[in-house]
C-alpha cells in the first residue's frame, strides 16, 4: 500500500518559481505546463527532499541571484527509487515536460549490497526515461543519520557509482556537510532527529545543486539574513557558501556509462 503523502507534498507536481510557489498537481497528479526560459529541474525522492522544501529553498536561491530555476518534485514518506518506479507518478512526472535535470534521491544508502545495487538498478531503469525528456540523471547525495556518520564514505561511494553507472551528474550534498564540519564542527546540519536536515542543512544542500545548475560560484550568492526564519551571521553563510564550493570541486568528474 502507498503510504500516506506528507503534508505539502503529495505526489508532489509541484510548480516552484524563482519567486515562490506556483500551481500544484490536483489529485491526479498532473504537472501545470512550465513557463519557457530558465532551468527545468524535477526530484524525485522522499522526506530528504520535502523536508524544509528543498526544491523552493533552490527556486528562492535562484532568484537571488537574478536567475531562474523551475523546480518540480515527486516526493513519498520512506520512498526508495524502486517505489517510485512501481507508483507512477514519477514517470508521469518526468514525461510530462523537457527537464535540464531529474534529480534521484533515496535513502543514505550507506550499506554494501542489495541497497547499493537496488539504488544503481533504479537509477538505470529511470535513465532512458530522463534521456527522453531531454534530461540528464542527478544523483543527490545524502547522508548518514547522526550514529553512522562511520558510514559516510559507503554513502557517496553508492551515489557516485549510480551516477557513473548512467553517465549522469553527482551533486554531492553530504560531502558539502563534510566540507562544512572540517570548518566547523558545531554546525547544526542535522534536524531534532539526527537523521533529516536542520534549515542549515538543507540550505547547505541547496547551495550545491545551484552551483552545479547554474554554472555559477555558489561563493557569490546574496547572503540572506535568515535560514529557516532564524537570524544567520554573514560569517556562516560564507562558510556554507564555501563548503558548497569545495565539494563541488572535490567531485567534479563528469560520468560515463560504466
Amino acid at each position: 500500500m502507498m503510504p500516506s503523502p506528507r503534508r505539502h507534498f503529495r505526489p508532489r507536481l509541484c510548480l516552484l518559481t524563482a519567486v515562490g510557489l506556483g500551481a500544484c498537481a490536483g489529485a491526479q497528479g498532473t504537472l501545470a505546463p512550465l513557463p519557457k526560459g530558465g532551468h527545468h529541474v524535477l526530484f524525485i525522492g522522499n522526506s530528504l527532499t520535502y523536508t524544509n522544501d528543498l526544491p523552493g529553498v533552490l527556486a528562492t536561491m535562484a532568484a537571488s541571484t537574478r536567475d531562474t530555476i523551475y523546480a518540480a518534485s515527486v516526493t513519498y514518506a520512506n520512498f526508495a527509487l524502486v517505489d517510485h518506479l512501481s507508483s507512477g507518478s514519477a514517470r508521469a512526472a518526468i514525461g510530462a515536460d523537457r527537464w535540464e535535470y531529474v534529480i534521484l534521491q533515496q535513502g543514505p544508502t550507506s550499506t554494501t549490497g542489495v541497497d547499493r545495487d537496488t539504488l544503481i538498478l533504479a537509477a538505470r531503469a529511470f535513465e532512458p526515461l530522463i534521456r527522453a525528456a531531454g534530461g540528464t540523471p542527478a544523483l543527490y547525495m545524502a547522508w548518514p543519520d547522526i550514529t553512522r556518520r562511520s558510514f559516510w564514505d559507503n554513502c557517496r561511494d553508492s551515489y557516485r557509482m549510480a551516477a557513473q553507472a548512467v553517465g549522469g551528474a553527482f551533486f554531492p550534498a553530504g560531502e558539502a556537510w563534510r566540507e562544512a564540519w572540517a570548518r566547523d564542527s558545531t554546525l547544526p546540519l542535522y534536524g531534532g532527529d539526527g537523521f533529516h536536515p536542520s534549515f542549515t542543512g538543507t540550505y547547505l544542500a541547496a547551495l550545491t545543486m545551484y552551483e552545479r545548475i547554474t554554472g555559477k560560484d555558489a561563493r557569490n550568492v546574496p547572503v540572506p539574513a535568515t535560514i529557516g526564519g532564524n537570524p544567520v551571521t554573514s560569517t556562516r553563510v560564507r562558510l556554507l557558501q564555501d563548503a558548497a564550493h569545495a565539494a563541488n570541486v572535490a567531485n567534479a568528474a563528469r560520468y560515463t556509462r560504466r
